[in-house]
């Protein structure tokens, strides 16, 4: 029989077989099919929504791209991206034979009473030729599935990466909006210290001239010292919001790049409508991921399957032969060997059994965290919604509120100045105008906060492809 070593490889080729892995079926979503409808609002289609175009203002879209650049927790998840992808190349490849190149040579002195001519002597052998490294026909699937799981991994360390890359701009995006928030605050504060000061001054000299009580010199004495202190913990959020987007952007320049001044105008779009939760499991990336891990734990079950049955694999080489050098490539020369293999379980003292048992358990366990995955993600979308929608009417009023309060500090100045009203009326009119302003900044803040909770907690945001 003459077998030439590219017909043991077609051979091995079409060998093949089918897998044993359990045929995949998505688990049911343990969630509602939609949300609640008084959450529900128009807006824009999160699916035609980019973070480019979520992202309104252009300096904080800069910084997105200064952190997608520079982050090393995202570095790092990039590289383990690397690390999946080259495991799934090696796996993918044991499913083809392979071919190596060989030469070698032999030497070797034989006593007499071993030579077969009862003469001692020196016999030589040479050869050239390529070889086929052991390789297994995949009868029953177990290298494919071992495949199979290796590529649902990669796919999940690809979805993780995406995450990550959301999850960043999310981070940058509210580390910027809890740094205006706080320097408005500390505008507001400089600004209410300067009039709180200027009539503390005047009410300091009206106690001079004895036309006012010590009991008025305390109270604006008192409103001065809290200006001061809010003016403290405003700058200490401030910087701890700037030392935030310092290390989320990740390069050495990063406190040059945040500007000093931000912009009056909206920083984001200021409505997204939701999808359906059955779109949120097709795009959400770790939901993705999940399901990533889950196939693959399908596919270990039909490589723990396959440890049942026989492996057969062959080895064998194709070249010549000679017991000179010089006569490696005279005619007559060529030589060849071919080895099957056969190898059939019999006692392994439950081993295969087991490894079956482990690869059912792993699967349940990952069934069971695609679905804690998928209840996590609509908890989050329902908790954005119900804070975008609550937060869009709560800030109306708090505007309301501080525009009240402010036009009631005109009056009781304008009145206590006049006679009319005593200097305690005036200073709770300030009181209350410097809390009522800061209410509605802390409130704007947090929905354009939940704005972006709202945006990543959808999966929308990852387009690379725009700049």
């Amino acid at each position: 029989m003459r077998i030439s070593a590219f017909s043991t490889l077609v051979i091995a080729l079409l060998l093949g077989g089918c897998s044993l892995a359990p045929t995949y079926e998505r688990p049911v979503a343990p969630v509602a099919e939609h949300w609640a409808e008084e959450t529900t609002k128009q807006g824009s289609p999160i699916n035609q929504l980019a973070w480019q175009t979520f992202i309104v203002d252009p300096e904080l879209r800069r910084l997105v791209v200064i952190a997608l650049d520079n982050n090393r927790s995202l570095r790092q998840t990039l590289l383990d991206i690397e690390q999946a992808r080259a495991q799934y190349r090696i796996q993918r490849a044991d499913r083809v034979p392979g071919l190596n190149a060989a030469a070698s040579g032999n030497r070797q002195r034989l006593p007499a009473d071993l030579a077969s001519n009862g003469q001692a002597g020196v016999a030589s052998s040479y050869q050239v030729g390529v070889s086929l490294p052991e390789y297994e026909l995949d009868l029953f699937g177990r290298v494919k599935s071992l495949t199979d799981s290796a590529l649902q991994e990669y796919l999940a360390t690809e979805e993780a990466a995406r995450a990550a890359q959301i999850a960043l701009i999310a981070e940058v995006s509210q580390a910027y909006l809890i740094h205006d928030g706080a320097q408005r605050r500390l505008e507001l504060t400089q600004q209410t210290l300067i009039s709180r000061e200027y009539s503390f001054a005047l009410i300091s000299q009206r106690r001079s001239n004895g036309t006012t009580t010590a009991l008025d010199y305390q109270e604006a004495l008192g409103l001065v010292e809290q200006s001061r202190a809010e003016q403290e913990s405003n700058l200490r959020q401030k910087q701890q919001a700037f030392n935030a987007l310092v290390l989320l952007l990740g390069t050495k320049d990063a406190a040059k790049a945040i500007p000093e001044r931000l912009s009056t105008e909206p920083m984001l779009v200021q409505d997204i409508a939701p999808d359906t939760t059955s779109t949120l499991i097709e795009r959400r990336p770790d939901i993705l991921a999940a399901e990533h891990r889950l196939q693959a734990r399908n596919a270990d079950i039909g490589a723990a399957r396959a440890a049942f049955f026989p492996r057969i694999s062959l080895t064998g080489s194709f070249g010549t032969s000679s017991a000179q050098m010089s006569g490696l490539f005279d005619g007559g020369s060529r030589s060849w060997s071919f080895v099957p293999n056969l190898s059939l379980p019999l006692f392994d003292a439950g081993r295969n059994s087991a490894g079956l048992s482990l690869a059912e358990a792993r699967k349940d366990s990952a069934v069971a965290a695609y679905e804690g995955t998928i209840q996590t993600a609509f908890r989050e979308v329902a908790d954005a919604l119900a804070a975008t929608d609550t937060l869009r009417r709560e800030e109306a009023a708090r505007r309301a509120l501080a525009n009240t309060s402010s036009e009631t500090l005109k009056l009781a100045k304008a009145r206590y100045e006049g006679g009319v009203d005593n200097h305690l009326r005036y200073l709770d009119a300030q009181r209350t105008s410097f809390v009522n302003e800061t209410a509605f900044i802390e409130v704007s803040t947090q929905r354009q906060i939940a704005l972006v909770d709202l945006f990543r907690s959808l999966g929308g945001g990852w387009s690379p492809d725009k700049s």
